[in-house]
């Protein structure tokens, strides 16, 4: 852990987080002096929806919101940086506080509620990012939208008439926002995606789903996404459930957990989607990733790329480079030429 990560972890935690924003937007400003290059280990290259990714390991939204950031994550040697989640109307999210360390078990629970400076600024800035890589733009609906669908609609649309996104990720997965999650079952999710189809031409569409979906819930989203021809599915969200052992006084707090309590959960959803898309549908895993192993795990239980979040909070910002070089370094050991190799062996 680096000083600069013991000092922040020594901050109220959304003030740790706004000025790790900062630092990296300013970085970012600076052109990232002494960036690592994403592209340095060939082998890691691999192609998911259509998009080259110059490693398997991005960053997931919610670290950088406004896509302030975005650049100077590119530098820590991210794949991919997906930003937001965006809204169509600026909204200041739930009353402080609303963001929770739980040191004691490398977790955090948040109940931001989709806090963003709106659509129109995120995209502007999302436009100036130095990418090394893709760049994904994640949209939401507001806390009080009338048509959510329309929301989603407006985001999409606006994400792809920039040309910004290289895809863009519809967002059902919050527990922050009241109902949000009941757009992933039935008709609602249909109706959703048709319209998200509508507005995306010809950029990759991404749906990002939750860790707590029960079977039934599960294999129909599996079914709408592939029916909807989308990207992939990101795999997951924050959980609203508690794992037995969690000892940090926090873990009482409303919102979701994230962090390594959520990996088992995280890995189980991703291998119950692997078995219900049968590995038609490229899959993203989030959720509990804090190491090069754990990242090597979920690509052979099937994820085509990984994400990071939580875990940065406690490795630091060189987590990002230690996990491309490390997973470098297993491909090699196990004698594969290429991520796609790897993919779902387990």
């Amino acid at each position: 852990m680096t000083l600069s990560s013991l000092f922040l972890q020594r901050l109220d935690p959304e003030r740790a987080h706004e000025l790790a924003i900062k630092a990296l937007a300013g970085w970012g400003a600076l052109g990232t002096p002494g960036g690592r290059n994403p592209a340095r280990f060939p082998r890691l290259v691999t192609t998911v929806a259509g998009l080259s990714f110059p490693n398997p390991v991005g960053i997931a939204a919610g670290l950088d919101k406004d896509a302030r950031g975005a650049s100077g994550l590119f530098a820590l040697g991210a794949g991919a940086v997906e930003v937001g989640t965006l809204t169509p109307l600026p909204q200041p999210g739930n009353p402080r506080p609303r963001l929770f360390r739980l040191p004691d078990d490398g977790a955090v629970v948040n109940r931001y509620g989709f806090n963003n400076q709106g659509l129109a600024a995120g995209v502007a800035r999302a436009a100036t990012t130095r990418r090394r890589g893709p760049l994904g733009i994640n949209v939401g609906a507001n806390k009080d939208a009338t048509d959510r669908v329309a929301d989603y609609h407006a985001g999409v649309e606006a994400a792809v008439s920039t040309g910004c996104a290289d895809y863009v990720a519809i967002n059902i997965s919050s527990p922050n926002t009241p109902g949000l999650r009941d757009l992933q079952q039935g008709t609602a999710l249909a109706e959703l995606l048709a319209a998200c189809n509508e507005a995306r031409g010809t950029t990759p569409l991404f749906l990002k789903v939750a860790p707590d979906l029960d079977p039934a819930t599960l294999d129909g989203v599996a079914r709408a996404s592939m029916d909807a021809r989308i990207g992939a599915l990101v795999i997951g969200n924050t959980t609203v459930s508690r794992p037995a052992g969690l000892t940090s006084p926090a873990a009482a707090e409303t919102g979701g957990l994230s962090g390594r309590p959520l990996a088992p959960l995280a890995h189980q959803r991703l291998r119950d989607f692997r078995t219900a898309t049968g590995g038609a549908l490229p899959l993203v895993a989030a959720g509990g990733i804090g190491d090069a192993a754990e990242a090597y795990a979920r690509l052979r239980s099937g994820a085509s790329l990984v994400q990071l979040y939580t875990a940065l909070a406690f490795g630091g910002p060189g987590l990002v480079w230690r996990i491309v070089r490390d997973l470098d370094a297993l491909l090699s050991r196990d004698g594969h030429a290429n991520v796609a190799e790897v993919v779902g062996t387990n």
